[in-house]
Formats: structure tokens, sequence, C-alpha cells
């Protein structure tokens, strides 16, 4: 289960809504659940897409990245996972996706927004299993800290 604070989710579907034909992309900190454990997202970073096709494709440029997860881990977070958005869906992993997830253990949210934005989220397995659907929750407004 990966469970939001209220503030995280909207953040996530308004870079998804503002990224228009191109997909959007990010960072979730918060508390990781290992293994089956609940995740808690209190904050999402957005990145650039760096991606050759970003209609179709995301990409975080590493050195982004890793300048993402060290203020995560700075504001005393977890790296929870990476969202992307799919402006025209699907609302699941593509086979890019999942040919491309290297981080087993972590969150992939996907926001698809072929109607009404759908928020959905799935675990990387790293194994010949792939993506395992997790249920994406949503804490009320003020539950958790934001920076």
């Amino acid at each position: 289960m990966i469970e939001f604070d209220r503030g995280a989710y909207d953040d996530v579907v308004r870079h998804a809504d503002a990224g228009g034909a191109k997909e959007v992309c990010g960072v979730l900190a918060g508390t990781r659940g290992d293994g089956d454990g609940e995740s808690v997202v209190a904050r999402a970073h957005e990145a650039e897409n760096v991606a050759d096709a970003p209609a179709t494709r995301y990409r975080i440029d590493p050195e982004e990245q890793l300048e993402l997860f060290e203020a995560i881990e700075a504001a005393g977070r977890d790296v929870v996972g990476f969202y992307h958005s799919h402006p025209t869906g699907p609302a699941a992993p593509s086979e890019t996706d999942a040919a491309r997830a290297t981080w087993p253990g972590y969150s992939y949210v996907i926001c698809a927004l072929d109607g009404y934005p759908f928020v959905g989220s799935w675990r990387w397995r790293g194994d010949e299993e792939a993506f395992e659907r997790e249920t994406v929750a949503v804490r009320s407004e003020g539950v958790g800290a934001r920076d």
C-alpha cells in the first residue's frame, strides 16, 4: 500500500495536468515501507523530463535525480519511489516502464489523464513478476508535514 498526504497527491495530479501532451516525472519522498510494508508520501518533487520522446517516455537526468535524493535525505525523509504521467493512458505501466525500471522495492506511480485523472501505483519487484499493483490511499489535509 502507498498512502499520500493530500498535498502530495494533488501536486502529482497538478504536475501531470500541467504537462499537457508530454509526460512529466518526479521523485516521491516520505517513509518507505520495506517489502510489503506501507509507504507514506509526504512530498512530490518535480523533475525535468529529459527523454528523447517526452510524449511517450520519461527520464530523469541522473545528476538531477542524485540532487533530489540528497535533498530528500537531508530533510530526514526516504525516497519512496517515482512518478510519471501517461497523458493519453493507459493507467498501468507500459512495456517501456517495465524495461526501464531499476529500483526494486520502490513504488512507480502513474497519473493517467485519459479522462478523469487516475493515480495508480505499482511496486517494482525486480524479477520475472515485474510490477505488483499497490493500493493507493490519500490522507486528509494536515496529517503530514510538507517542506
